[in-house]
This record gives structure tokens, C-alpha cells and sequence, in this order.
């Protein structure tokens, strides 16, 4: 285990520790939060939260864990994949494939399926995500960036919580949306009556926000664009079954007698700067087969009215 120890001076006392430290050390801001929520940052002896505003002299401690190897298996899968170099890989995930294991998880996943391709991903989040930047749901579709080394994992965090990674996605609603734009402005957290899913609460939750605009109405149905200034789980899913146009077939936040077997939701651009060349970059991927077929049905019955 690696022990970072300073003693704050006046140029850092004042300041959120979150904050403050990230140019001291070599950590992703996500990571020295994680740090500090595993217990693994004191200040004078003590644990603090992310919050905690430095004083001078305080004493600081950051026991940084060794990484562990991990030992998630390669698996051989046919991936989509729109973009690759040293640095990072972009893949086009498909309906029903989880991002990364978890203890519940039996069947492969994305994260099996890169190690097979490329043999190495970070190893910045442990042994059961390595190279996973952000995450998008089993049955969300579209695009999903991954690291192969610790330098690219960082510089991608980063970007994540400074929000200037952008990620736009195409999604079909129930209900006809009569404004052009929106942003959703409403925190996200457990729901406390259903702890299988989201919700828009005030308790234990944290800021969420979505943008959205108006592609196309249909007689009862939207199709919008939407774009994420957080990222929050299920958050599109949430925000729009809160504002009362929930995702076409999600069958965790869709009115139960329409829900399916994958809500219409794709991820179809991503846009990032590269840990190496710093090159602004935009990556995009066409709408999944059935979500397209969904569209194309909704069009005939148009023409039929």
C-alpha cells in the first residue's frame, strides 16, 4: 500500500479537500473521491468527506490501495467497434450485454469481450471493471468508451466530472411532448420504497441533469435527443418517467401494462479529447435494427391517419 503524507499550507488551506489536492497527487478526481468515501484519506487521524474544507497545518494522509490484478476471464465475442488505438477503445454495445460483472452477474460482458480483443484495459477500477470509464444500462444501446491504461483512465475521468465529455442519446417516449426543448433539473438517488430502482428524491440523492430536445411527434409518441450533463443511473430513464413521458418498453420505469423487453434508448454520440493527442473527437452509430423497425412501423401508421 502507498502512503501519500502532506502538511496544508495557506495556498491550499480554505479549500474543499476534493478539490484542493487533486494537483498535489497524480489521482483522476473520481478516483481521489472514491478514495475518500473507501475511508482511505485522514486528516489529522481522522476520516473526512469529500466536503471537508482544509485548514492550515492540517495534517494529511492517503493510503492508496495496491491495484489488484484482475481476473475477469477473456471471452471471444463479436464486438462493434467504432473506433481503437493504443489509448482507448469505442465500442458499439448491443441490447442485453451488462458492461461489467458484478456478484451477480453469470453470463459474459463487455468488459470479457474487450480483454479477449485487446488483452490489457486499466486497471484503475479494480479487479471486475478494468477500463470501464462510464457505463451505459444492459439494455440501453450505443456508444460506450474504454481505457487501456491507467493515463488515458485518468484524463477520461477527469473530463467525466468536469463535464466536458458530452454523450447524446436518441430515445422514443410515450406520450407527445409538446415543447421543442427541455432540461430536467432533479436529483437522483434510491428509490425508498423500491431499492431495485432510481428515483427523483430529496433523500440520499444527487444532482441530475438532462437536457432534451424534440426530433419528431408522433400521434402518441416522441422522439427526442438527449443529452446528459451527469451521469446518474438510469438517469434518462428516470428524468423522463418523472416528467410523465417515459421511455418506449423500459421495463423498469414504463407503466406496466407497456413495458417490454429493452427500453428505446441509445446512445448514438460521444464526444471526448484524447488522453494522448489532445484532438477533440466525435464518434457516432446508427440507431440498433429494432429500434429502427420501431420508428419505420410508427411512420406507416402515420401515413395511414
Amino acid at each position: 500500500m502507498d502512503r501519500i503524507e502532506l502538511i496544508v499550507d495557506e495556498t491550499l488551506a480554505g479549500q474543499r479537500i476534493d478539490k484542493a489536492l487533486l494537483e498535489q497527487t497524480d489521482f483522476s478526481r473520481s478516483r481521489f473521491q472514491q478514495l475518500i468515501n473507501d475511508g482511505c484519506v485522514f486528516v489529522n487521524d481522522e476520516t473526512v468527506k469529500s466536503n471537508y474544507k482544509l485548514r492550515i497545518n492540517d495534517e494529511v494522509v492517503i493510503e492508496v490501495p495496491e491495484t489488484e490484478e484482475y481476473n475477469v476471464e477473456p471471452v471471444e465475442m463479436d464486438l462493434d467497434i467504432v473506433y481503437e488505438d493504443s489509448d482507448v477503445i469505442v465500442i458499439n454495445k448491443p441490447r442485453g450485454l451488462i458492461v461489467h460483472p458484478t456478484a451477480t452477474t453469470k453470463e459474459a460482458t463487455l468488459v470479457n469481450g474487450v480483454l479477449y480483443h485487446c488483452h490489457d484495459l486499466s486497471g484503475i477500477n479494480g479487479v471486475t471493471r478494468p477500463g470501464v470509464v462510464h457505463r451505459i444500462d444492459k439494455d440501453t444501446t450505443g456508444l460506450i468508451i474504454m481505457a487501456k491504461n491507467d493515463d488515458a483512465h485518468k484524463f477520461l475521468a477527469d473530463q467525466l466530472a468536469d463535464k466536458t465529455m458530452n454523450r447524446k442519446y436518441y430515445a422514443l417516449v410515450s406520450g407527445v411532448i409538446q415543447h421543442d426543448n427541455g432540461t430536467i433539473d432533479a436529483p437522483i438517488g434510491r428509490d425508498p420504497r423500491d431499492r431495485q430502482r432510481m428515483a427523483v428524491t430529496d433523500k440520499n440523492s444527487k444532482e441530475a441533469i438532462t437536457r432534451f430536445k424534440v426530433l419528431k411527434r408522433y400521434r402518441k409518441n416522441t422522439f427526442i435527443e438527449c443529452s446528459l450533463l451527469t451521469g446518474r443511473t438510469h438517469q434518462i430513464r428516470v428524468h423522463m418517467e418523472y416528467i410523465g413521458f417515459p421511455i418506449v418498453n423500459d421495463p423498469k420505469y414504463a407503466p406496466k401494462r407497456s413495458r417490454g423487453n429493452g427500453q428505446l434508448l441509445h446512445a448514438h454520440e460521444l464526444t471526448f479529447i484524447h488522453p494522448r493527442t489532445k484532438e477533440r473527437m466525435t464518434l457516432s452509430c446508427p440507431l440498433p435494427a429494432d429500434f429502427q423497425e420501431y420508428l419505420d412501423k410508427l411512420e406507416e401508421q402515420e401515413k395511414l391517419l
